[in-house]
């Protein structure tokens, strides 16, 4: 991440944490409307900014004066150029006596994304580790009193202080859905909470005494021990970093593998030694799920599932740097469906839809794998061919080639099943082809932007000569 862009990203996290603390309800202003995200201890997922603006209100309406945030890590990963991950950890302070929630580590997810000139936060999740909640409730308020009130009880009758510990350490370790452990310094499994076999399916007693590799894939095996071989970060205070964060996959009792989160940190003894590691362990399925939906979101056009002039753009650029390096051409081809609109006009959107899935599906079927097909909008497309050939005009030839089969088989009749507004079952065969410009491009100096436009200009040259044709832009026509 570019430093400046890191700078305004963690501004924007502390401004939310603020908001957040305050309860100050214009924190809800910061979202766009795609947007989608969970909150609290409840994994309730919302889909779109109203319902998270409730659910943010009832949080707000809950606890209304400011709690403390203190923080403990946080972690910034770049999707892309426009789409940036924060996930902060930290503790929670409630403005009441509690000994339970302020103990547990909370996780916030923010998924920001530049929208125009704004940094815009596409999804935010608030992880509470102590689900216990009850309807209605965003923190376990009622539950954390209830605890309060049992310790105190605890403290009038004299219970020993060792006895009250366990108790406590045995009701947050079996009600968590994350799963706290702990290992030596040589990386075997002292302890492991009752989660783990919810989680993964090993009993504890499968898991105490075993390595902790055991339980890693190969990769993960690898990210371990380049973690173990750095040297620990020593604070201005003197004292070692804590928290180190990693995510790796677990392997499961029945074979199956799950990506999760791993918090640990070191312990060492009164004389600076190595003694072992504790931490917790957090499945991140759900925020893998959602990071996919943002990638696809980013990179994707939802209709047709190809990639979008984002992704293209950044794989032309590829294709240039690739054509320098090897000496072989490329080549952009930019079509435009001659008879989309009518379809259209005639039958509705969800005809025009339909058409456009099928169009993708042809084009897919038309090139290689290591080719790329986009949807720039609308009912135009662009095909990237790269490595073609080395001579330029043999190159010129065989994309010719394939541009005139792509045209033969987008004007095949479409055959399209619809539902009309009775709901019955319409059958329609509608005919369409298709105006293609070509743009051959190597290892000469040019931008994408200008290889864009040439193609452009070359598929409304096959426009003007009557549709359904090929054009080369600046050469003869085919």
């Amino acid at each position: 991440m570019q430093p400046d862009r890191h700078a305004v990203i963690r501004h924007l996290l502390a401004e939310y944490l603020e908001m957040y603390a305050a309860r100050d309800d214009q924190l809800t202003e910061r979202f766009s409307d795609n947007f989608s995200g969970y909150a609290g201890s409840s994994d309730v997922l919302v889909k779109d900014r109203h319902a998270w603006m409730a659910i943010t209100r009832q949080d707000f309406a809950q606890v209304t004066e400011r709690i403390g945030i203190e923080m403990v890590d946080v972690c910034l990963q770049d999707l892309s150029a426009d789409v940036v991950v924060t996930t902060a950890f930290f503790h929670i302070h409630l403005p009441m006596p509690e000994e339970v929630l302020s103990r547990e580590v909370a996780r916030l997810v923010l998924i920001f994304r530049l929208e125009g000139e704004r940094w815009k936060i596409a999804h935010s999740g608030i992880s509470v580790p102590y689900r216990q909640a009850n309807d209605g409730e965003i923190y376990p308020l009622a539950k954390l009193q209830e605890l309060n009130r049992a310790l105190k009880e605890q403290v009038q009758q004299q219970t020993q202080q060792l006895n009250q510990s366990q108790n406590l350490y045995k009701l947050l370790t079996e009600d968590t859905v994350d799963v706290l452990w702990k290992a030596d310094a040589d990386l075997f499994m002292t302890y492991v909470s009752p989660s783990d076999q919810r989680l993964r399916g090993f009993a504890a007693e499968e898991v105490v005494g075993h390595h902790v590799f055991e339980m890693f894939t190969e990769d993960g095996v690898a990210l371990v021990k380049k973690l173990m071989a750095r040297q620990p970060t020593i604070e201005p205070d003197g004292t070692r970093k804590g928290f180190v964060t990693f995510e790796v996959q677990h392997r499961c009792k029945d074979g199956r593998l799950l990506w999760a989160e791993v918090l640990s940190r070191p312990e060492y003894d009164a004389n600076g030694k190595l003694v072992g590691f504790h931490g917790i362990t957090r499945e991140t399925t759900k925020r893998r799920e959602m990071e996919d939906q943002v990638r696809q979101l980013a990179f994707y056009d939802p209709l047709t599932k190809l990639p979008n002039r984002r992704l293209l753009t950044d794989r032309l650029n590829q294709a240039m740097a690739a054509g320098k390096r090897s000496g072989l051409c490329g080549a952009v081809l930019f079509l435009d469906l001659d008879n989309f609109k009518a379809l259209n006009d005639t039958h509705g959107h969800s005809a025009g839809d339909l058409l456009l899935i099928e169009v993708a599906g042809r084009l897919c079927a038309s090139v290689r794998g290591m080719d790329t097909v986009a949807r720039m909008g609308g009912d135009e497309f662009v095909v990237m061919f790269r490595e073609l050939e080395g001579d330029r005009a043999a190159a010129q030839w065989r994309a010719g080639a394939i541009a005139e089969k792509i045209r033969v088989c987008l004007s095949e009749p479409y055959l399209l099943a619809l539902t009309d507004r009775n709901g019955d079952s319409l059958n329609i065969e509608h005919h369409c082809t298709a105006s293609i410009g070509v743009v051959l491009f190597s290892g000469e100096t040019v931008s994408q932007e200008e290889i864009f436009m040439q193609a452009d200009a070359a598929m409304y040259q096959a426009k003007a000569v009557g549709r359904n044709c090929v054009r080369f832009h600046a050469t003869h026509d085919r």
